[in-house]
């Protein structure tokens, strides 16, 4: 055999092994090359009558993460080529030939005859688990590192290669629906526990564990294609099955607001195919999947969040000329709620901190936070005693500005005081030198102005974290005037340490994410003072696509921080740079009424001692006039709340805020949570095109204010029929 991605040998068991191990990448991926190579290995175990079985295992840190997304989107880009060259009926088989290609050869594994077994490692994700759940035998390793999952769902598409067919005959349903719709990834002992593996071991031990089950005479047949198969929850059409499906059709509309057509393929395929044979489930299966393979939100999808987010993620924007920095120890000033998460992450991935308050006992609730933190992940089995010991000790908590001596990267988080980020950025330096690059945690306060109180302005930056810091995967790196190449690349090169997704912005007062995210927090206030229900308000931004409702997101964020915010613009931008409306809420909560949000337990909802939390009926009082809730327009109100949104976005990228749009789209999405299955708030415009775009926001600003109205940039893209991704090139990606 001809090989290049697997290596095969015949022990003298009669067991052969193939290891996955492809040349010139750290990470086994699914290609064209692969599929070739791992049906001339089946062929060439099925006809050596010599061969018992085959073990298939890796020869990397881990097994694989699926399939090489890019090469569905090259078949997406055959079919449009087919359609405009050989018409509609054959571009479509031409393309469901192609989409279901995977699918029919572990089919073909699954029924060869001989038993296949899998040794499973590191993280096994997407087709690569779909493989596995394919053999006839499952071996995975018991070390924290290895992990199984189908995660499609989060790029818009589902398990298109058996996955929702083989899962749903392995588990009971409800189980399998919900593995399918959350994509998450499991490890040893839950997947052991769900039956998706057969035996954990030692990963010293897995192939021979894999390997004794074919020379024990294991069977060369799925459960599914013995005679009299049941499935864990019987029939569909049955007293168990009618308890199901009504239960997982309402789940389905209440937790995706009918937004992607993936999770609702998962359902048609999983109910269609447990009422059918294996090899007739498997196609309607793979019809669903190239039906969603072809969907636009599946497309924006699969470029925003797979594509787009690991350009970002290896150094899109980090500047050539700049060798790799080394980064060891860190200061931090600043060990509230976010300086300690930067803490937390910092030393989670290895790097010594120094965590820095105005005392000492400041300092050491920091140190509290951090140890919570990781005690949390202890007691979830996501880390152990040992990890916490080493996280700790790798954390100096104090009041003394001496400490930062030897630090790499200083980073304040301190309020969004400029008097206050100039004193602290005064006396860390003058322990650190003018050398040393120093990073500002601000939110909004433009770097320029805050560089002019460093001794070095080339050597000052932005890295804005977002709240919770462990959670959210977005970093915002915001170049001042001045800021250097070194500063980009020394924060680029933290950022990817600490494993965030960074986006680089220029300067301006509020940066990228939270002008777009603010505009959202604004128009729901709009809304109270209108006089529509709160409920509504908050019912409605999540119909739209919002992971909350803009009233629930200010509460997170803190209502006071926001009064803080929009009374420092009105003293540096004048009376006409604020809201009305808004200014009128934040002050009537604020001020007037003690409410700061979650962190004093009273915002727009009251916080209950059991977990809980409900509306505050206090709200009535900032209506100034009452609403038929069965008279306002949904739909328009879903429109407000995504376009105020993207339009900012469409003028940072006018103003060159923003200069790629790849940026905005991952930025909005991991940052705010921008309606995902849209794409972001770039692709959200260029889904429906810059005319239609504009002529909407026309209407909105028409009906509810100057607040709509498009930048000149998108009226030009409208004339000229451009979208943002045409008209802005990314530039070539760092490799």
């Amino acid at each position: 055999m001809n090989l290049t991605n697997f290596r095969f040998e015949t022990g003298p068991d009669g067991v052969a092994l193939a290891t996955w191990d492809m040349p010139e990448r750290t990470m086994n991926v699914i290609t064209p090359d692969v599929m070739d190579e791992l049906e001339t290995i089946i062929d060439t175990v099925v006809a050596e009558p010599e061969v018992k079985g085959c073990v298939i295992a890796s020869g990397k840190s881990a097994f694989s993460g699926g399939a090489d997304l890019s090469m569905l989107q090259h078949g997406a880009a055959q079919y449009a080529k087919a359609l405009k060259e050989q018409g509609e009926d054959a571009a479509n088989k031409q393309f469901f030939d192609f989409s279901r290609r995977l699918s029919l050869l572990y089919r073909k594994l699954e029924t060869c005859g001989k038993p296949f077994a899998v040794a499973i490692h590191g993280v096994c994700l997407g087709g690569a688990f779909e493989l596995a759940l394919a053999c006839h035998y499952r071996v995975m390793a018991d070390d924290e590192k290895t992990k199984v999952g189908l995660p499609e769902i989060k790029v818009g598409l589902f398990p298109g290669a058996g996955g929702t067919q083989r899962v749903s005959r392995i588990m009971q349903t409800g189980d399998a629906l919900q593995f399918l719709f959350r994509g998450d990834q499991i490890k040893p002992r839950a997947a052991l526990g769900a039956k998706l593996v057969h035996e954990i071991a030692p990963k010293a031990e897995i192939i021979d564990r894999a390997r004794a089950f074919i020379v024990s005479g294991g069977k060369a047949q799925a459960p599914w294609d013995v005679k009299d198969f049941k499935t864990p929850s019987g029939r569909v059409f049955s007293p168990t099955g009618m308890m199901i499906w009504p239960a997982a059709n309402a789940i389905y509309r209440r937790e995706t607001y009918d937004n992607y057509p993936a999770a609702k393929a998962i359902l048609h395929a999983v109910y269609e195919g447990l009422q059918l044979p294996m090899d007739q489930a498997l196609t309607v299966e793979s019809r669903w999947f190239a039906h969603i393979l072809r969907s636009k939100e599946a497309a924006a999808m699969i470029r925003s969040l797979f594509l787009s987010k690991n350009e970002l993620d290896k150094g899109a924007h980090r500047p050539k000329d700049v060798g790799p920095t080394n980064l060891k120890k860190i200061g931090i000033i600043g060990a509230g709620f976010m300086g300690a998460g930067v803490g937390y992450i910092s030393a989670l991935n290895g790097l010594d901190v120094v965590l820095i308050d105005r005392d000492q006992e400041s300092a050491d609730k920091g140190v509290a936070t951090i140890d919570k933190l990781i005690s949390s992940s202890v007691s979830k089995g996501r880390a152990t005693a040992a990890d916490k010991d080493s996280l700790m000790a790798r954390v100096v908590a104090t009041a003394d500005y001496t400490a930062l001596k030897g630090c790499d990267l200083v980073l304040e988080a301190v309020f969004e005081d400029r008097a206050v980020k100039a004193d602290v950025t005064k006396r860390a330096q003058e322990v650190v030198g003018a050398d040393v690059i120093f990073a500002s945690n601000t939110s909004t306060l433009p770097i320029t102005s805050l560089a002019e109180t460093t001794q070095q302005p080339d050597n000052f930056i932005g890295i804005h974290f977002f709240s919770p810091v462990e959670k959210m995967l977005l970093v915002e790196v915001i170049l001042g005037k001045k800021t250097s190449d070194r500063a980009l690349a020394t924060a680029l090169d933290f950022v990817r340490i600490i494993k965030k997704t960074p986006i680089v912005v220029n300067d301006s007062r509020g940066f990228f994410a939270n002008r777009c995210v603010l505009n959202y927090v604004r128009e729901g206030q709009i809304m109270l003072v209108d006089g529509v229900p709160p409920a509504m308000i908050e019912n409605v931004a999540r119909m739209a696509g919002m992971p909350v409702g803009p009233l629930s997101l200010n509460d997170e964020v803190a209502l006071d921080l926001g009064w803080k915010i929009l009374q420092a613009t009105k003293k540096d931008l004048g009376e006409g740079s604020v809201d009305p409306a808004q200014e009128r809420v934040l002050r009537f909560m604020v001020e007037e009424n003690g409410r700061f949000g979650r962190k004093n337990g009273k915002g727009f909802y009251d916080y209950h001692a059991n977990g809980t939390k409900s509306l505050w009926p206090g709200l009535s009082a900032l209506a100034q006039k009452e609403l038929d809730p069965d008279t306002l327009d949904v739909m328009e109100m879903k429109q407000r709340f995504l376009v105020t949104q993207a339009v900012e976005a469409a003028r940072a990228m006018a103003e060159g805020v923003v200069t790629d749009p790849r940026e905005a789209d991952v930025g909005s999405i991991l940052g705010f949570g921008f309606a995902p299955f849209t794409g972001g708030v770039i692709s959200y415009i260029d889904g429906m095109g810059a005319k239609a775009f504009v002529a909407l926001c026309d209407a909105l600003a028409a009906k509810f204010g100057p607040r709509f109205e498009p930048p000149q940039l998108l009226r030009d893209m409208a004339a000229k029929d451009e979208s943002f991704y045409g008209r802005f090139m990314p530039r070539k990606l760092a490799a």
